[in-house]
Parts: structure tokens; C-alpha cells; sequence
């Protein structure tokens, strides 16, 4: 069980809080269980609903989470001083392997907690050049959505916080699961952060087909799998032409190169991880290598794209 521990501030933005609460409860079969402290009981919000805190931290191990939603504040030197002991958790949960994670304003907190310090991070675009001089020791990078650097993750503004949760997600359970809880919440379209490439199963997910994402969703979880246009046209209920029409006009694509652009992207993963090419090339769907490399050189030329016949 992992946990996700959110560390509720006094004047707390509730989309900050409820956004990646959002997603973490959604990826509840995952094994994520919520929890919340603060330093008081009562924690009042910036629209005005009080919540409600434990004052007592759970015990926490290196895979869990701490989450610091953002607070309202028109600067950051206004909010003063978080209680010492409320710091100390944060760097030592860190200090034992554990991901420290903020949202807006939330920054603050991993400043005073010395969690900043030569690492690249975010905020709200409001509070940027406020971070940097309050944080010398940090690089604050403008205008991204979300910056990971060594188990400190920091977003930038309200329903940045979305985004940053849906990225834990990604990294430590696939692409495909946070396109599947993406899709559940209704984000068909998560954005990615400083990177400038997003997963496939993300970046054609900005439509509003439901036969093509059904189609997607088929795809996006047997995508190792040999899968037969007819079967793909019977699950999303239409005829295949339909259906190659309709993805075409959703993704720029057929289905099939869908498919091998997610194997193609999943195999680089692995291959980044440290399996070996033949192995990536097996544990996604194709029978040797040989159409990997083909499709990593295509890749790598310029007017190259992925593309192949069925595996």
C-alpha cells in the first residue's frame, strides 16, 4: 500500500488539494491510500470550507508521497514560517527515499524545508521570480507545468496539480494507466511538463469520439497483443471502415500504427531502464528484433516514422 500523504495548510486552494486527491483515489486498486495532516485540526481554505486534519503524520516508507497543495497568498514572504517539526518531516521523508511533491504556492514549503536547493523546480507563474530570490540555491524553471528533479516534484498553479499526480502515476505504473484514469476523470487531454513529448496514449486522446476511444482503450491495454481490425470495429461498434475513418480523423493515424507507436515508445522505456533490445522488443509484441530497430531508425532520420504490418 502506498501512501499518499497531503499536508493541509492553512488557506489551501481546494482544486491544489482536491486534483491529485482525484487521481490517487481513482488509482485506488493501485494501492494508494489518502491521508491528511496538518499543523491543526481545523485547516481553513482559501474558498472558505474548513477541513479536517490529523495532527499526527502516519508512518510513512521510501514509496510513499508527500503532497503540499498550494495556499492563497499574494506573496510568498506573507504566509511567515511553517512549524519547524512540520519541515523536518518533509526532509527527512525525503532524506529516507521518499517523493516530496508541491503544488503552487506549495513550493514554499519545500523551500523552508531546504528541499529546493540545487534542483530545478516550479510554481505558480505568479510567484516565480518571488521563489528565486527567496531560493537562491534553486533553479526556477518559468512557464512549465511541472518539474521533477530527484524525488522533489514541484507544478505550477491549481489544476497544474492534476497533471504532476497523473505523471507519478505514468512513471510508476505505465502510460496506459494514467490514460485510463486520465480518461475516467474526464482529462482526455493530460498535458506533460517540461518534457516536449507526451505519451501517444495521451497526446490522441484530445477528442471527443467515443468509438475511437473505446478503440484506444482496447489498444492502450493489450497493445503487446496481435489485434485484428475486425475485432477492434466489433469492440468499439462500428464497421471497420467506420472505425479507420473515424481514428484517422481523431489521430492522424490507423489503428495499427497506433499500436506500434505505443509498443515503439513502450520498448524505448525499457530499453532507458536497462533490457536489452531483444528483450523490449519481445515484452511488446514483436516476434525479434528486427522490427524494433527498423522502426528506431526510422525514427532516428529525419522524414521517419513509425509504422509496420501486423506483429
Amino acid at each position: 500500500m502506498t501512501k499518499v500523504v497531503f499536508l493541509l495548510l492553512p488557506r489551501l486552494h481546494l482544486l491544489d488539494l482536491a486534483g491529485p486527491a482525484q487521481v490517487f483515489s481513482t488509482a485506488a486498486d493501485l494501492g494508494y491510500e489518502l491521508c491528511y495532516v496538518g499543523e491543526q485540526e481545523d485547516v481553513p481554505t482559501a474558498q472558505s470550507v474548513s477541513l479536517r486534519a490529523d495532527t499526527v503524520w502516519p508512518r510513512m516508507e521510501p514509496g510513499d508521497i508527500v503532497l503540499v497543495p498550494g495556499w492563497r497568498a499574494v506573496t510568498l514572504r506573507d504566509y511567515g514560517a511553517i512549524r519547524e517539526p512540520t519541515l523536518q518531516r518533509l526532509s527527512d521523508h525525503h532524506a529516507a527515499g521518499g517523493t516530496v511533491t508541491s503544488v503552487c504556492a506549495g513550493a514554499e514549503a519545500l523551500g523552508q524545508a531546504g528541499l529546493l536547493n540545487g534542483r530545478r523546480c516550479t510554481t505558480h507563474h505568479g510567484l516565480q521570480e518571488e521563489l528565486a530570490v527567496r531560493y537562491p540555491r534553486a533553479t526556477v524553471v518559468r512557464d512549465v507545468l511541472y518539474v521533477a528533479d530527484d524525488r522533489v516534484m514541484t507544478s505550477a498553479g491549481i489544476a497544474s496539480g492534476i497533471d504532476l499526480a497523473l505523471h507519478i502515476v505514468a512513471t510508476r505504473h505505465g502510460p496506459g494507466t494514467a490514460a485510463r484514469i486520465a480518461r475516467e476523470m474526464v482529462v482526455y487531454a493530460r498535458r506533460n511538463g517540461d518534457e516536449q513529448q507526451a505519451s501517444a496514449m495521451l497526446r490522441h486522446r484530445s477528442h471527443l469520439s467515443d468509438a475511437v476511444h473505446r478503440t484506444q482503450d482496447l489498444i492502450d491495454s493489450r497493445f503487446a497483443d496481435r489485434l485484428l481490425l475486425t475485432d477492434l470495429a466489433t469492440a468499439s461498434g462500428v464497421s471497420e471502415r467506420t472505425l479507420t475513418r473515424l481514428f484517422g480523423q481523431a489521430t492522424g493515424m490507423t489503428p495499427l500504427r497506433y499500436q506500434t507507436v505505443l509498443r515503439l515508445e513502450r520498448a524505448e522505456h525499457l530499453i532507458g531502464q536497462g533490457v536489452t533490445i531483444d528483450s523490449a522488443a519481445r515484452a511488446v509484441g514483436f516476434q525479434d528484433a528486427r522490427m524494433l530497430r527498423r522502426l528506431r531508425s526510422r525514427r532516428d532520420h529525419p522524414g521517419g516514422h513509425p509504422s509496420g504490418g501486423p506483429a
